[in-house]
This record gives C-alpha cells, sequence and structure tokens, in this order.
C-alpha cells in the first residue's frame, strides 16, 4: 500500500512539474472594463530572424583555432594551387587564405576526443608544405565516434602568392 502512495505521489507531482513548466502566463491582465499599464521590469524577447544572436565574427581565425566555417573575407586558393595527392582517400582538400595570404584557412579533419592541427614545415619559393595531424586521447578515456571536418589556421612567413600548397598527413 506504501508503495502505491508513493507511485501515486510521484506520478502527480510530475504531472503539476510539467503542467507547470508549459504554461504562457501574460505579463500583465487589464482589470474588467479598464485597461492595463505597461509592465515594469526587464521582458526577454526572442530575436527575430534578422537578428542574429551570436557574437560578431572576428575578422581572421586566429592560428591554431580550429572552427567549423571558413572566416569571412577568406578567398579561395585555386584546386591547380593545392597538390593534396599524400593525403588519404577522402580526405578533405579545401584551403582559403586569409590576413592578405599570409594565413592558410585549410579543412583538416577530426575526431572523437582529437583535435586538428596544421603546422607549415616548409615554405620554399615556389611552394609550402602544410603538416596536418590530429591528436589523440588519452588512454583509457572514453570518446565519441564522430568526425569533425574544422577549419585550422596555418600562418606563414610570407604571402602565399602564386606559390602551391602541398598537403600531408602524419600520425
Amino acid at each position: 500500500m506504501r508503495y502505491l502512495a508513493k507511485v501515486v505521489g510521484t506520478g502527480a507531482m510530475l504531472l503539476m512539474a510539467t503542467a507547470c513548466a508549459g504554461q504562457n502566463v501574460p505579463i500583465s491582465q487589464p482589470a474588467a472594463g479598464g485597461t492595463s499599464a505597461a509592465p515594469t521590469g526587464s521582458v526577454s524577447t526572442s530575436p527575430s530572424p534578422s537578428e542574429s544572436v551570436l557574437p560578431g565574427t572576428p575578422s581572421a581565425n586566429p592560428p591554431g583555432k580550429p572552427r567549423l566555417t571558413v572566416p569571412e573575407g577568406s578567398t579561395p586558393v585555386p584546386p591547380d594551387k593545392v597538390d593534396a595527392a599524400a593525403l588519404p582517400a577522402n580526405y578533405p582538400h579545401e584551403v582559403w587564405t586569409a590576413n592578405g595570404g599570409t594565413i592558410l584557412n585549410i579543412r583538416a579533419q577530426e575526431g572523437g576526443c582529437g583535435h586538428a592541427l596544421g603546422e607549415a614545415t616548409e615554405q620554399a619559393g615556389d611552394r609550402v608544405v602544410v603538416n596536418l595531424s590530429e591528436t589523440k586521447a588519452q588512454t583509457g578515456q572514453m570518446c565519441t565516434m564522430d568526425i569533425r571536418y574544422p577549419v585550422i589556421s596555418v600562418a606563414l612567413a610570407a604571402p602565399l602568392d602564386q606559390r602551391t600548397v602541398v598537403l600531408k598527413t602524419t600520425k
């Protein structure tokens, strides 16, 4: 009998909590036959579709900080100026320049607890070699099994100009 009382009491509490959570209570109600005064205090409204709820986007992606979108103002590097032959099959090979060509924004690949990294290992007169890698999780750490394609930034000593970007990966 006590078990039944606990179940009924718990059910009643859940019913009241869900009923109260879904109510839309008006801020002020007019009196019968009267007019309502403006509510006092602050009122939170949802932004209109044209308003953004995100903070302003930075003008350039700081080197070493991955993001999922390409920074505004980035210019795509032509496909004939990207050598992705050393990358595994299905690995992205999209490259953009920013900041006058001194920043490369590269679409990388990462998964689980890993984080994509990029480093310009060679900056010769005709090419820039970028080594893409991924940090791995600590032993014994549980990680999700997902694949993400962040955009990582790599700083160059001089603008890319007409040089070819060679993409490689290491473990």
